[in-house]
């Protein structure tokens, strides 16, 4: 969508929603408030598209608020499971945690049972071509981001 868009960015204020802004959208953040718990900013939202970069796997229950969306369109991406490294586990910051990393088939039933249908979707390698050692030459070969735009279906699953 180009701008003017409004946009509902799911997170606090970040580097890429500073980037959204200065291309010309409307971007409201969220505030910090327990996504699992509070889901008035996306069932009041009037915003043309929902986007979430890496939230949902810091969610206990991202269900319910996909489930409680109103928008129409929504652009998410998360962090893949890598069978050579375990989930992130901040110990020192309770919101800081992953408490899902998906496996893309996993992430895609997700959206299906919440109503979303996936319209494209994208996955990518993001690696430190300095570091040297076991993990970081696995992270040239296998995709650690997925990226996935979709509609809101009016059907019940």
């Amino acid at each position: 969508m180009p701008p003017p868009c409004k946009i509902l960015d799911l997170g606090t204020p970040n580097d890429f929603s500073e980037i959204m802004r200065k291309a010309g959208y409307e971007v409201e953040n969220t505030k910090g408030e327990n996504l699992d718990l509070d889901f008035k900013i996306v069932s009041n939202s009037n915003a043309d598209l929902i986007t979430a970069f890496e939230i949902f796997e810091h969610m206990l229950a991202p269900f319910n608020l996909l489930n409680n969306i109103k928008n129409k369109k929504l652009i998410a991406s998360i962090p893949l499971k890598l069978w050579f490294a375990n989930a992130y586990w901040n110990d020192e910051d309770d919101w800081d945690k992953h408490y899902h990393e998906f496996e893309p088939k996993q992430f895609e039933l997700l959206l299906n049972r919440s109503n979303w249908n996936i319209i494209k979707s994208e996955k990518w390698k993001s690696y430190n071509p300095k570091k040297i050692g076991f993990r970081p030459i696995l992270r040239r070969i296998y995709p650690r981001y997925y990226i996935v735009y979709c509609e809101k279906s009016n059907q019940l699953i």
